[in-house]
């Protein structure tokens, strides 16, 4: 089986990493602050809100994106506004994908006004999900080339 690619999951506190990283690798929903990075069965890597958050600790995800095959900006829907600063993506040697979340709870205003802010950023595709509902997950899971463990995928 192809090396499971890595991915940094950014964006700000409350956004959705954590539930996503759940719902991604099937454990049970379950909210808990991240305080500091945590790396998930090895591939996913869910960064702290504040790292976004807080000017002074962008660097840090700067560090962390090298060891990233792709980085996601994580967007929820349901914020006004958003902490991604205009074309946050050039910071970023590596492909990056928008993920707008809490697609079940949104207004389809919101969800529009996440896209956008997502393009802003820099995310040149950018997928609408539900972590809660499942909605928009496999389509991101697809995007970025998620290899099932060998015993789910039957080999």
């Amino acid at each position: 089986m192809a090396k499971q690619k890595k991915i940094a999951l950014m964006g700000r506190s409350m956004a959705g990493k954590t539930t996503l990283t759940q719902c991604i690798t099937k454990q049970d929903i379950s909210y808990h602050k991240t305080q500091a990075l945590n790396v998930v069965n090895g591939f996913i890597l869910d960064t702290p809100g504040e790292y976004l958050e807080g000017t002074i600790f962008r660097g840090a995800l700067t560090v962390i994106a090298a060891d990233a095959d792709i980085i996601v900006f994580v967007q929820d829907a349901t914020e006004n506004g958003t902490m991604f600063p205009p074309s946050f993506s050039s910071l970023f040697c590596k492909p990056v994908i928008g993920l707008v979340t809490k697609a079940d709870i949104a207004t389809e205003k919101q969800i529009e006004n996440s896209k956008i802010y997502l393009q802003m950023a820099g995310a040149p595709k950018i997928f609408v999900v539900s972590s809660v509902t499942g909605e928009g997950i496999k389509e991101f899971l697809d995007a970025i080339d998620y290899a099932q463990d060998e015993t789910e995928a039957g080999e």
